[in-house]
């Protein structure tokens, strides 16, 4: 079977409204994909910076995933929350980027949003704290659901990921 390596790390967050920041993530593959090894998922220390709006997390990532088709590629589905002084995480943004399928290091920014919500939400989350999540997650994945969401940007979640292919060629896929 043909073979992708993704190694890696999730570096940092920055341009988000306020600090102390972990990011859960979770890689998305379709249905002839196979991890043989490393883990689907996880979640970042939290980070703040007092100097400049960049959390620096320099999580790992290392997953080795086989697949007989290029179909359903890899995505990396984020998700960064804000830990607020009594403990609370509050959802600052969702996010989603592919994998790249060319071999070699590559450096991607995911720019991450939030749903927007009514004028109530948005007093309820500015006084109380919390945010508007998503009832169905999934959405994110779905391009025709997605566009319907009245949403509103924020921050940038960047990756630094050098890919490994193996075996391609021996499958009829060729890359440069």
């Amino acid at each position: 079977m043909a073979e992708v390596h993704i190694i890696g790390e999730i570096s940092q967050g920055k341009d988000f409204p306020k600090q102390h920041l972990f990011c859960k993530w979770h890689i998305q593959v379709g249905n002839n994909w196979k991890i043989v090894e490393g883990k689907r998922e996880g979640q970042t220390q939290v980070s703040w910076s007092q100097f400049n709006n960049i959390c620096k997390w320099s999580y790992p990532v290392d997953i080795h995933l086989s697949t007989a088709g290029i179909q359903g590629w890899p995505k990396i589905y984020i998700e960064v929350y804000h830990l607020d002084w009594l403990g609370r995480a509050h959802l600052f943004g969702y996010g989603i980027v592919t994998v790249p399928t060319s071999p070699g290091t590559h450096t991607l920014d995911c720019y991450t949003w939030r749903p927007f919500g009514s004028l109530k939400q948005r007093f309820i989350q500015y006084f109380l704290g919390g945010g508007i999540q998503l009832k169905y997650p999934d959405q994110i994945f779905s391009p025709s659901e997605r566009y319907k969401l009245s949403t509103e940007t924020m921050g940038v979640v960047s990756f630094e990921l050098t890919v490994l292919l193996r075996n391609f060629t021996n499958y009829g896929v060729e890359y440069d």
